[in-house]
C-alpha cells in the first residue's frame, strides 16, 4: 500500500498570474488530493512570478507564493507553466527553464508563432517537454488529436473559427443587426474582447493560431508572417444582408491547406461566407470550432469554449497531467520538432469561391458587360443577384449587383476584381469575400 510519504512530489512553477494564470493555481490547490490520485504523484505549486507580489488577483493565494524574483521562481521546478503572454520575457525565461531541465507548459500562442521553432529545437536538445495546448482555441482539445490521433493520417486541411472575440462579434451583426462598433462594446463588456482588441479584430490572433496548427497538422515549420491575414474591421452592415439573402453567414475562418500543384500550404485568414447548413457557420457566440479533413479519417469537427480563465487552464492542466505522468515513467520528453520542409504558398494559389457586390449603373447592358470581366479571366459565375440600391438618385440611377462564383484561382480573381473596378458602368466595388463550404 502507497502512503503519503512515499508519493513522489513534482515542484511546479507558475508565470503569471492573470485570468488563465489565477485559474491554473486554483485547480493545482483546490484540486490537490484528486490531482495526486489520478496520476500517483503530488503536483507542488511553488511559486507564481508576477509584476506585484502584493496586487489582488482573481484567486488569491497566501502572500508566499508570490514573487518578482525570476531564479526564485525557476529554481527546483520540474514543470514551469508560462501564462505571461508577449514575445518578451516570456521567450528568454522558457529558454531559461528548458536549460536547467524543466518540462515546459505555454499557452503563448504569438510566441509559438513566430520563436516557436527555436524553443522546440532547444527542448529537444535538452531532453525535455514543450507542450502548448492552451495555445488555440481554449479548452478544445485539437492539437493533441492532430499530434497523436491522426499522425498515422494525412491531413490535407483545416478550417477553424479560433477567435471568440470576432466570432462574438459577427454573431451580434448577424443575429441582432449590432453594428461592429456595438458588438465590440458588448464584447468587451462581457469580458470576450481585450481593452485593446487589435490583435482580435486585425486577424493577428487567429493568424498565430492557423501557422501553430499547420505546424502539427503538416510536420513543417510555419510562422505568423507567413499567414495572410484580414480582419473584420471592414465588415458592413451590408455584408451581412447581401450574406443572408444568398444563404450564407460571415466567419472569420482561419485556413491552412495543403496543395499539390504547386506543392506547399496555404495559411490565411480572413471574412469568410459559409453556407447557412455547414456545421462551423452554427458556431455561435464566443465559441470556437475546428474542422479538420484528413485522408482517411475524413471529415472531424472540434467545439468548445474557445476562452475564458477556466477553460484555457483546463488545457494547460492537460498538459501538465501528460508531462507529470511521462516523468513518473522516464524517459526523454516530447518534442514537436519539424519533420521535413513545406513552402508556404502565396494567396494567389488559393482556389475557391468568391461574392463580389458592385454598385452599378442601372440600365440595359450593364449586367452583361460586368460579366464580361469574369469571363475574360476565366472565372465562372454559378449565381447572380441584382436589388435596388438605397443610395440611387433620380439623376443617377444605380443598382447592386452580387455575383457568387465556381471554384476559381485567387490570382484570377484579382484580375477580375481591377477589371471590373475600371468599367465606366461601376461605380464602385462594395464588397468581396471568399466563400468556402460545398
Amino acid at each position: 500500500m502507497t502512503t503519503a510519504s512515499d508519493t513522489p512530489t513534482l515542484n511546479i512553477a507558475l508565470l503569471g498570474g492573470g485570468t488563465v494564470g489565477s485559474q491554473v493555481a486554483r485547480i493545482l490547490t483546490e484540486d490537490a488530493e484528486a490531482l495526486t490520485g489520478r496520476i500517483g504523484a503530488t503536483l507542488q505549486l511553488t511559486k507564481i512570478l508576477v509584476r506585484n507580489p502584493q496586487a489582488t488577483r482573481d484567486y488569491q493565494l497566501p502572500a508566499e507564493y508570490y514573487s518578482d524574483q525570476v531564479d526564485e521562481v525557476l529554481d527546483g521546478a520540474d514543470i514551469v507553466i508560462e501564462l505571461m503572454g508577449g514575445i518578451e520575457p516570456a521567450r528568454e525565461l522558457i529558454l531559461k527553464a528548458i536549460a536547467q531541465g524543466s518540462n515546459v507548459v505555454t499557452g503563448n500562442k504569438a510566441l509559438l508563432a513566430t520563436h516557436g521553432n527555436e524553443l522546440f529545437e532547444a527542448a529537444a536538445q535538452a531532453g525535455v517537454q514543450l507542450s502548448f495546448e492552451a495555445a488555440v482555441a481554449g479548452a478544445i482539445p485539437i492539437l493533441r488529436p492532430l499530434r497523436d490521433s491522426l499522425s498515422g493520417d494525412r491531413v490535407t486541411r483545416i478550417m477553424g473559427i479560433v477567435n471568440g472575440t470576432t466570432n462574438y462579434i459577427l454573431d451580434q451583426m448577424d443575429t441582432t443587426g449590432a453594428s461592429f462598433n456595438d458588438a465590440l462594446a458588448e464584447a468587451q463588456r462581457l469580458g470576450y474582447a481585450e481593452a485593446d482588441p487589435t490583435a482580435d479584430v486585425g486577424g493577428e490572433d487567429a493568424a498565430a493560431k492557423a501557422a501553430i496548427l499547420a505546424h502539427l497538422a503538416f510536420h513543417a515549420p510555419f510562422t505568423l508572417d507567413q499567414v495572410y491575414t484580414e480582419g473584420i474591421t471592414e465588415i458592413t452592415d451590408l455584408d451581412h444582408k447581401v450574406a443572408a439573402d444568398a444563404g450564407y453567414i460571415i466567419k472569420l475562418l482561419a485556413i491552412a491547406e495543403q496543395l499539390d500543384d504547386p506543392t506547399g500550404v496555404v495559411l490565411r485568414v480572413h471574412p469568410t461566407l459559409l453556407p447557412r447548413e455547414h456545421p462551423l457557420a452554427s458556431v455561435r457566440g464566443a465559441y470556437n470550432a475546428v474542422f479538420v479533413e484528413a485522408e482517411n479519417a475524413g471529415e472531424l469537427m472540434f467545439y468548445g469554449p474557445g476562452a475564458g480563465g477556466a477553460p484555457t487552464a483546463s488545457a494547460v492542466m492537460g498538459d501538465v497531467m501528460s508531462i507529470a505522468k511521462r516523468k513518473l515513467r522516464g524517459g526523454p520528453g516530447r518534442t514537436h520538432t519539424a519533420r521535413r520542409e513545406l513552402d508556404a504558398l502565396q494567396i494567389g494559389e488559393t482556389t475557391t469561391r468568391y461574392m463580389m457586390v458592385v454598385r452599378a449603373a442601372d440600365a440595359p447592358g450593364v449586367l452583361a458587360k460586368v460579366a464580361g470581366t469574369f469571363a475574360e479571366h476565366n472565372v465562372s459565375i454559378k449565381s447572380m443577384n441584382q436589388t435596388p440600391d438605397a443610395d440611387s438618385s433620380e439623376d443617377h440611377k444605380t443598382a447592386l449587383l452580387s455575383f457568387v462564383t465556381h471554384r476559381a484561382k485567387e490570382s484570377q480573381l484579382a484580375k477580375t476584381l481591377e477589371a471590373t473596378k475600371s468599367l465606366d458602368v461601376v461605380d464602385d466595388v462594395l464588397s468581396v469575400m471568399r466563400v468556402e463550404g460545398k
